[in-house]
């Protein structure tokens, strides 16, 4: 993905932020459509190096002239911050992203799920007693959670919101679907799909933005403002 003008962006969230019927739009209160800084290119630059790879063309856009989170889709964008001296996310979710798995290619193009194939969980029927059932079922969750969350599953994908019920959004920074939008339906066993747009075109960052963007003005719109 190349990069995206986002010289239109702060204009409009500031129309948003004073619009009586913003505060109803999903994840609002969270962000309120405030946007921070951009970043400076020798912060990106000393972050891509710290990383070892360089981010996606339309997101390193964004990062250097919209600004470096906030104000997004759901909850908003994790922010890119320096925290101990290394540039990471910061926010519910963003430590899902490893830094240092991130030059490592997402192999995925298709939905996966981490889940299939997986015993089911003990039948309580099966056991002479509860303690032993309550013994194997934890034992059940243990190796579930433990195959399900491995973090092998989201090498080279940068976590960047929460979109509710621990379900996450991320960027495909290294791979075959390098540029794209995944959603992490993990935590509600729905593994990882790519994100399309309505006529099935894949998201990228830019047009998952501003789809978000154009839902939001659409929402205000209806609840009478102009």
């Amino acid at each position: 993905m190349t990069s995206a003008d986002w010289s239109d962006v702060r204009e409009r969230l500031a129309r948003l932020a004073a619009a009586p019927g913003a505060r109803e739009v999903f994840g609002a209160a969270s962000h309120g459509w405030r946007l921070e800084p951009p970043l400076r290119a020798g912060e990106l630059a000393e972050a891509e190096a710290q990383l070892g790879v360089e981010l996606p063309g339309e997101y390193r856009s964004f990062l250097l002239e919209a600004g470096r989170g906030g104000a997004g889709p759901a909850y908003g964008l994790f922010p890119m911050r320096r925290l101990d001296g290394l540039w990471q996310w910061d926010g519910d979710g963003a430590d899902l992203t490893d830094r240092g798995t991130l030059g490592r290619p997402f192999a995925h193009v298709e939905p996966f799920n981490p889940a299939d194939g997986l015993p089911g969980p003990p039948d309580e029927d099966d056991y002479s007693s509860e303690e032993e059932f309550n013994a194997a079922e934890d034992a059940y969750w243990e190796q579930h959670e433990a195959a399900v969350f491995a973090p092998e599953h989201s090498v080279g994908l940068l976590y960047l919101c929460h979109v509710g019920c621990a379900l996450r959004e991320a960027l495909v920074v290294t791979g075959p679907a390098r540029g794209r939008m995944w959603a992490d339906d993990t935590a509600a066993d729905g593994g990882f799909q790519p994100l399309d747009d309505h006529d099935g075109t894949p998201l990228g960052f830019a047009r998952w933005y501003r789809r978000w963007l154009e839902q939001a003005e659409g929402q205000v719109a209806q609840s009478g403002w102009h």
